[in-house]
């Protein structure tokens, strides 16, 4: 007979193996790199990137119990808009002890229904985590949707980098269910983002939400739109593009939205470059 809480666990789901992702920023210490690969591999994950590792030879990791084709299989990235550019949730994780969130905040314990619902609309999710030392930076977080709230003591509030991944693993394997993705349950349990309609089909093409690459093509073209203009000084061209990051995420734009707005702004563009008579 199955333990009680055995009955809702998914650990053998493909469509979670193939929909969710974890990503370590800057990660220092290999044997952090392996207990992140051990802990995924216990949860039944199998999707890791690694963005700008501090050693060379981090897939040799001897932490990483039970876990080594998980490594050797990772994907490396040179930046963190390169590792989650195809991903449509984009979560990153910590705590509030020494950050003001820019994005909106949710508890360890919604995360499971919110990866539920994208997981029910076709969409993809990289989990990030940030370097052992000092976490996500706001540049970082810039790339992220949401930030996922890992609640701990205000005397000790940094974690582990594979305990901090254990946590998060362990509400989505034991939390999200194949039965429970298609149902609407997750809809019920938190408010949404963005409408869903309650199906089990995915998303159609024009209503799917957009890659994280997506939303940084229209950033790009409307930061040279604003450069154009003269909106956009030199000075201020960083910070400006942190901005529209952030605003673009929290939009939760479509395809459609997305052509719209690119075929606005590159006619706007158009005409701000033609020569003045």
């Amino acid at each position: 007979m199955k333990a009680p809480y055995e009955a809702d666990r998914s650990l053998h789901s493909d469509l979670q193996h193939e929909r969710i992702a974890v990503v370590l920023v800057s990660p220092r210490n290999p044997l952090n790199i392996g207990a992140v690969a051990r802990a995924m591999a216990n949860f039944g994950f199998n999707r890791l990137s690694v963005v700008a590792p501090y050693e060379a030879h981090w897939r040799e990791a001897r932490s990483a119990v039970g876990a080594p084709q998980l490594l050797a299989n990772a994907r490396q990235a040179a930046s963190l808009a390169e590792a989650v550019r195809d991903y449509t949730l984009v979560l990153g994780t910590g705590t509030l002890t020494h950050r003001k969130a820019e994005q909106r905040v949710v508890r360890l314990g919604e995360l499971a229904p919110l990866a539920e619902r994208e997981i029910h609309s076709g969409g993809q999710i990289a989990i990030v985590f940030g370097p052992e030392k000092r976490g996500l930076t706001r540049e970082d977080l810039s790339y992220c949707h949401m930030l996922v709230e890992i609640p701990t003591d205000s005397q000790q509030p940094s974690m582990n980098l594979g305990q901090a991944a254990a946590v998060c693993l362990y509400e989505l394997a034991t939390h999200v269910s194949p039965s429970n993705a298609g149902s609407g349950a997750a809809e019920d349990r938190l408010n949404p983002v963005a409408p869903v309609a309650k199906t089990a089909h995915a998303r159609n093409a024009s209503e799917a939400a957009l890659t994280s690459g997506n939303l940084d093509i229209l950033a790009g073209l409307i930061e040279e739109v604003m450069v154009a203009a003269e909106y956009s000084p030199h000075t201020m061209q960083e910070a400006n593009r942190h901005d529209l990051r952030l605003v673009l995420r929290r939009l939760h734009l479509n395809a459609a939205d997305s052509r719209r707005a690119l075929g606005l702004f590159r006619r706007i563009l158009w005409r701000l470059r033609l020569p003045h008579p």
